[in-house]
């Protein structure tokens, strides 16, 4: 789902996985994801202290074949994930680093200390032992996958949460106080895995999280690729006049980042049109029931044009829980 970027002819949260064309993944995504907000560069930080603690257990959410869904156990773990980040972000992408960014190869925030990494290994690039027993080389090669999780609670003891750096959810906060939000991000798969396993895993694990925290709301940004919003006038149009949030669930970006999104009168938008230039991985969020943010934000440094992408749990769209959410129960929904 979503919280933070990029894009790849496909939508992309920084943190959600690129989507790549129609053969592939066409229901939910993963990748900048349901998507985060304070600039990837700044304040690097050393991986994950307080999500390797909260993630201590390692709990396995699911397994298919040499496929795992689990989270982060150590460290070690989160930087295999920065490094998966970064080789999708800046190596396949168009994301321009910093110079530290680039000496170190990894994708890497303040935010990533605070969050659980959701992570997708492949254990039969290194058959036996866990990755961790056996080296960082070892524990790189397994994980192929990732997603980047952020509880309210935690949010609100560590400054906030990273999309705020572009959409007022302040109100939106407020507004909901009595419910709990997660949002996603820096979602990313590696190529030869953007596949369906891969993305049913990650939502597996994303939907067990959601249930085992009693969570209400996911929210992030989803990225397509490029920087000219004119360029994208009829997807973009046609999400504000036919998904846009409700009055209670409304979020607009900050205006030093606004961006309009109603370039093209909605008489005037053709939905099929807009449908097939839509990222595959914004067409599953329409498809599951999500909600659209007002405005869009440019991310220059990363080469990409983002909207924000609400999750009402309770209004996701009864197939996906049943596909996503059913193994695990069905979780607590908000008004």
């Amino acid at each position: 789902m979503i919280a933070g970027r990029p894009a790849h002819g496909g939508m992309w949260c920084r943190g959600v996985m690129p989507a790549g064309g129609r053969g592939e993944v066409e229901y939910l995504g993963v990748g900048s994801g349901v998507m985060p907000t304070t600039k990837t560069d700044e304040g690097g930080g050393s991986p994950g202290t307080t999500a390797a603690r909260s993630a201590a257990a390692g709990l396995s959410y699911g397994r298919r074949g040499d496929l795992e869904v689990r989270l982060a156990r150590s460290p070690r773990e989160i930087d295999a994930a920065q490094a998966i980040r970064y080789r999708v972000f800046y190596e396949e992408m168009s994301a321009i680093p910093d110079a530290e960014t680039r000496a170190r190869r990894r994708d890497a925030d303040r935010f990533d200390a605070i969050c659980d990494h959701l992570l997708v290994l492949d254990h039969a690039l290194v058959p036996g032992e866990e990755g961790e027993q056996k080296g960082e080389s070892e524990s790189l090669k397994k994980v192929v996958g990732c997603y980047r999780l952020l509880r309210q609670d935690v949010a609100e003891r560590h400054g906030g949460f990273y999309t705020a750096g572009e959409y007022d959810i302040a109100p939106l906060l407020a507004r909901h106080a009595d419910l709990d939000f997660l949002e996603l991000g820096r979602s990313c798969v590696l190529k030869p895995y953007r596949t369906r396993p891969t993305v049913e895993l990650l939502w597996h694990g994303i939907m067990h999280y959601v249930t085992a925290h009693n969570l209400d709301v996911m929210f992030g940004c989803a990225s397509f690729e490029g920087t000219d919003p004119e360029a994208l006038a009829m997807p973009l149009s046609y999400l504000h006049h036919f998904h846009a949030a409700p009055p209670d669930w409304h979020v607009r970006a900050l205006p030093g980042c606004y961006e309009e999104m109603n370039l093209i009168p909605k008489e005037d938008v053709d939905p099929r049109e807009a449908l097939r230039a839509l990222p595959p991985m914004i067409k599953g969020y329409l498809r599951a029931g999500c909600y659209i943010g007002e405005g869009a934000v440019v991310d220059r440094q990363f080469g990409t044009t983002d909207v924000l992408i609400l999750f009402p749990v309770a209004q996701i769209s009864d197939r996906y829980l049943t596909k996503f959410g059913a193994k695990y129960g069905t979780p607590r929904g908000g008004a």
